[in-house]
């Protein structure tokens, strides 16, 4: 990340961009598969809200659309370097969608060791109660508004997949991050780049922008 400069610089920037808009798109599918297929039956079972249901809806709205938004800031960045405001969207965005993505892989990773240490009884729970607990490794007859043969492993197979979604997501964005104080001249990489390389890149257009100036006046 400090040895982001001029001439290969914009290109890595651009290339984490669209690797950061293809995560978000991925994870964002995901995440809507598992809302639509099995945690909408049981996202008010007795008006109780299980954590399953919170953290996936979170992973699949926010974290994918914010890493959405931050991967094409990072593009229009790498192409304008020199634009304050976008650097500024950089640092806020990137900022964000690394706390956002950290939070959403922590609890996915939470959902995950519950649901394999208690069966999966909480994807159960939008079933009719019965005397005794529901398994969903190997659930008794009950009356479900869904399919509880594969609830299991399919819930687990997609969750899977966007708990390590959403640590690439951490990884890329905070180097998306480190980039944008970069450019700024700030710490921890400031004093490696920024004001010398970017002010070189200047001056021919401000040269430009002097000679234009002076046959106006001429």
């Amino acid at each position: 990340m400090c040895t982001f400069d001029k001439d290969k610089g914009p290109g890595r920037l651009m290339k984490k961009g669209l690797t950061l808009i293809l995560v978000g798109h991925v994870n964002f599918i995901l995440g809507a598969i598992v809302h639509g297929n099995v945690l909408r039956h049981i996202s008010k079972p007795g008006q109780r809200v299980s954590t399953e249901y919170t953290v996936t809806n979170v992973i699949s709205v926010t974290s994918g659309l914010l890493s959405i938004a931050t991967g094409i800031i990072a593009i229009v960045v790498s192409r304008n370097l020199h634009v304050l405001k976008l650097q500024i969207g950089l640092i806020i965005a990137s900022f964000l969608n690394a706390l956002l993505s950290a939070a959403c892989c922590t609890g996915l990773l939470l959902a995950i060791s519950l649901t394999v240490a208690y069966d999966g009884q909480p994807l159960m729970l939008g079933c009719n109660d019965t005397q005794v607990p529901i398994n969903a490794r190997s659930p008794i007859s009950a009356r479900c508004p869904f399919d509880t043969t594969r609830i299991y492993d399919t819930t687990l197979a997609l969750w899977i997949p966007c708990a390590l979604l959403a640590a690439a997501e951490v990884a890329l964005s905070v180097w998306c991050f480190i980039v944008g104080l970069a450019l700024r001249g700030l710490p921890p990489c400031g004093n490696s780049y920024i004001k010398e390389q970017l002010e070189e890149g200047r001056s021919p257009h401000s040269r430009r922008l002097i000679g234009r100036r002076s046959n106006l006046d001429a």
